[in-house]
């Protein structure tokens, strides 16, 4: 698919949703994970008794920053057998416009994503898609993360 076409193909999507992810087990196994890779390990994420007696949410947490990372994941970006973008050579993680963690993510809680196509636009060469990434967790009402991601996709 052309650059030209697959813009045409993508500004008659936007304000639509273009995904909802399937819902993923949020193990505590992954956030120490996360901890351990990003040196943050502090007590509310990795410490189980201490987070089960202390923590206003009973128990511990996923990181913030894990919940906005496992966007490509969610969002399908990184399976190369089912491309997103057919004929895109690059599919660049551009910047984020807002992000806001409205709401915890509890070890042993799903979560999943939906996403909405706010914006594409031709810019250097490149589609430049601005999409809403919403995180809710299951039996949650207050999702938890909400951010405007900026990918750039070259054809």
């Amino acid at each position: 698919m052309s650059l030209a076409n697959a813009l045409d193909e993508l500004q008659q999507q936007v304000g639509q949703e273009t995904h909802v992810s399937d819902w993923l087990d949020m193990t505590q196994e992954m956030i120490n994970a996360f901890g351990a890779a990003t040196f943050d390990k502090q007590w509310i994420h990795i410490d189980v008794a201490r987070a089960a007696k202390e923590s206003p949410y009973g128990g511990t947490i996923a990181h913030g920053y894990f919940t906005l990372s496992l966007y490509p994941y969610l969002r399908g970006l990184v399976d190369e057998s089912r491309p997103l973008f057919p004929g895109a050579k690059n599919v660049i993680n551009y910047g984020l416009n807002k992000l806001r963690f409205p709401a915890a993510v509890r070890a042993g809680s799903r979560i999943r994503a939906r996403c909405e196509l706010l914006s594409a636009e031709e810019v250097k060469g490149s589609i430049e898609l601005v999409e809403k990434y919403t995180v809710e967790v299951e039996g949650q009402d207050r999702p938890a993360c909400i951010a405007e991601a900026i990918m750039r996709l070259y054809f």
